[in-house]
């Protein structure tokens, strides 16, 4: 079989297995689609992890048992001793013996149950990560243009990290309270059942807290995260535009602007953590004072002859630990609270609808790079003013095409609509003579190669920045791309060559320098379309004229646009568009655009102006 066609049907599959892990970890925050607003975040992973909590909880009723055997023996040693029947010494002995036994099986059940639960819990939230950062990688060029990046870190790194404290506290604490809570209180109903009043109204005074207390808790809650998030982003602008700051001695004015982020963001937080001690302190006074209420009553009934001294001691105990377990319960609100703030923040992101999308599109098993525009049209949403109006053009397979015009006349939304990170408003744009909204942009754009203008390198080696993405690459294919972006002009300054470290974002590079290997970078994947975005717009006179050979060869083999304001570095291309608010108003060579005296022409004799 064609290895093509093994490909594109292994690559559909891959989608497929995507599309449904994508949707199944989406469903979690929309609901049923009967009755979302039933259904909250955490009882759909409950639902999704049934069979791991049923085995948690039955592992915690082991894990537990000391927490409801010593207080039961423990009544009946104190009543052994008080009243001293006969044989009374042995079961005592034997008593011990079960407290022992019952102490030293925590131990293996603990540990399990503790693994058990790390696993679910971090499997689960593993794939709500991984979905998280899929649906960005989705989510269209125009959402990522209208939200900040300082923001995406702070959801993506902070509410993610609350989601996960907040299944955990759920399994670990929520949960696990409620079932201790359970089998003490049925403990107290079978030995007297009306001790179980006091263990009945525990329960409302603590809801009824919770139920005053909670809206001040997630309006505060919610403050507290969109002041973090703000302060994420300003921290990231200002990384980003440290050297711009300390070049126009902005540093005091940029300084003052964060603090004013730190001090809101400070102050949120205290506001929170007044809320969340005060929240605290009422559960504390509110469980002490009817466990108070609890112990005279039950020592009231002693003295009457109903109970003896260690049922006493054991609904007291029974008592205490309820109380615990409805403190326990209520005091984690606050963080329950935080959670469900942080899953509405990541819900924002799952439950934006700007997708691409490629299910049930035909696989592309190659392209030749043939394109045909057809009264293309675009806006971006919200406006309705149009940035392309009305193109139509024909592009033979091979052939280099410029776009160039002023600031604002549409050669970067072109771009992004031949990349395919937008899509026409109206109208079609056809490759090989195929609708580009009908192929799979994952699949269509391994044919596909661009040169940004500003260039985009991570810290690593020189050689890691030119074959990032590429699993198999020869010595050969690497040097010939070195080559042909003349890398090999400025490798010798390094003594380590190609394995030179380039430092965050390439900063131990020069312009220059960083640009080839970004173009480099482009020619090793061999591509049949390559774009370049004013890919020469950082290079030197001389660099410039080894990139623009380098181009010119490699074009020969593919179909190349070309966005470029210096017009020195599209003098051989085979037709040059020019753009105008959106619109061609003129197309050509290079030498027929000059002698129509047009648009061209004068964008041509500002360039000379601008190089002289």
């Amino acid at each position: 079989m064609d290895n093509g066609i093994v490909n594109s049907k292994k690559q559909k599959q891959e989608n497929l297995n995507l599309e449904n892990s994508i949707f199944e970890m989406e469903k979690l925050f929309y609901g049923d689609g009967k009755h979302p607003e039933k259904q909250s975040f955490i009882s759909k992973l409950i639902k999704k992890d049934i069979k791991n909590v049923v085995y948690i909880t039955f592992l915690y009723l082991f894990q537990g048992l000391p927490l409801w055997i010593i207080p039961l023996l423990t009544a009946e040693i104190i009543d052994l001793v008080s009243l001293r029947p006969e044989g009374f010494i042995l079961k005592i002995v034997i008593y011990g013996i079960i407290i022992v036994l019952s102490c030293v099986l925590n131990v293996p059940f603990t540990s399990l149950r503790g693994r058990v639960m790390n696993k679910t819990i971090r499997t689960t939230t593993a794939k709500v990560k991984s979905t998280l950062i899929r649906k960005l990688q989705r989510l269209s060029i125009t959402y990522h243009k209208e939200i900040e990046e300082g923001i995406l870190q702070s959801k993506f790194l902070r509410d993610m990290e609350n989601v996960e404290n907040y299944y955990r506290v759920f399994l670990n604490g929520l949960m696990l309270n409620i079932v201790s809570a359970i089998v003490s209180i049925s403990i107290a109903a079978v030995k007297n059942p009306i001790i179980l009043a006091f263990f009945v109204v525990a329960v409302p005074v603590n809801v009824l807290i919770v139920k005053i207390l909670r809206k001040q808790m997630r309006t505060r809650s919610a403050v507290f995260r969109k002041e973090n998030e703000n302060l994420s982003a300003k921290i990231t602008t200002a990384i980003q535009m440290m050297s711009v700051t300390k070049a126009h001695g902005l540093l005091s004015q940029e300084a003052v602007s964060v603090d004013h982020k730190i001090e809101a963001t400070t102050e949120a937080g205290l506001k929170l953590d007044k809320a969340t001690m005060f929240f605290g302190a009422m559960l504390w006074a509110g469980g002490q004072i009817v466990s108070a209420l609890c112990l005279f009553f039950c020592v009231f009934l002693a003295i009457k002859g109903v109970l003896s001294v260690g049922e006493v001691v054991l609904f007291q105990s029974l008592f205490a630990m309820v109380s615990n377990n409805i403190i326990s319960i209520t005091s984690i609100v606050p963080n329950l609270i935080t959670g469900a703030e942080s899953v509405r923040s990541l819900a924002e992101i799952m439950k934006a609808d700007e997708l691409e999308h490629d299910d049930g599109k035909l696989p592309v098993p190659g392209i030749k790079g043939e394109f045909e525009f057809i009264d293309v049209n675009y806006r971006y949403p919200k406006t309705d003013k149009n940035v392309v109006s009305n193109f139509n053009l024909k592009v033979k397979a091979g052939q280099t095409v410029a776009f160039v015009g002023p600031s604002g006349s549409g050669k970067s939304t072109m771009i992004n609509l031949i990349i395919g990170l937008l899509s026409p408003t109206c109208g079609k744009i056809l490759v090989d003579g195929k609708p580009l909204e009908d192929m799979p942009k994952q699949t269509y754009r391994k044919f596909l190669s661009v040169v940004p203008q500003n260039t985009i390198l991570f810290s690593g080696t020189i050689k890691e920045n030119i074959t990032y993405g590429l699993s198999h690459y020869t010595e050969e294919e690497l040097q010939k791309a070195v080559d042909d972006a003349s890398i090999t002009e400025f490798l010798p300054q390094f003594p380590n060559g190609l394995n030179t470290q380039v430092g965050e974002h390439g900063d131990k590079l020069s312009g220059g320098q960083k640009q080839r290997v970004s173009i480099a970078r482009a020619l090793i994947r061999k591509p049949s379309i390559l774009i370049l975005d004013e890919a020469t717009s950082a290079l030197d006179n001389v660099s410039e004229y080894h990139i623009q050979k380098a181009i010119e060869n490699a074009s020969k083999e593919r179909t190349t646009f070309i966005v470029a304001h210096r017009l020195s570095t599209i003098r051989n291309a085979d037709m040059i568009v020019v753009l105008e608010n959106g619109k061609i108003v003129e197309t050509g060579s290079y030498e027929e655009l000059v002698k129509l005296n047009g648009k061209f022409a004068e964008l041509e004799r500002l360039s000379t102006f601008k190089g002289e």
